[in-house]
């Protein structure tokens, strides 16, 4: 991280109080968290997405179901 972040970051209250390591340790994990569900979401839209669909078992279901929010 270049210093100027650093100072910005070390100046936040909440940093004070927890610890940088902390605050980062939880954006690490959100940011992980997050990129995980936009993988799954890419994967479901990619394999049943618009111009899939189901096949001829589900005839008829295709409306039923509802997309997970990304």
């Amino acid at each position: 991280m270049d210093k100027g972040l650093l100072q910005r970051l070390d100046a936040d209250d909440e940093v004070r109080r927890i610890g940088r390591s902390a605050v980062l340790r939880r954006a690490a994990a959100e940011y992980l968290q997050r990129r995980r569900a936009r993988q799954v979401a890419d994967a479901y839209a990619s394999a049943y997405g618009q111009d899939k669909g189901l096949g001829d078992d589900f005839t008829g279901w295709e409306h039923e179901g509802a997309w997970p929010e990304r």
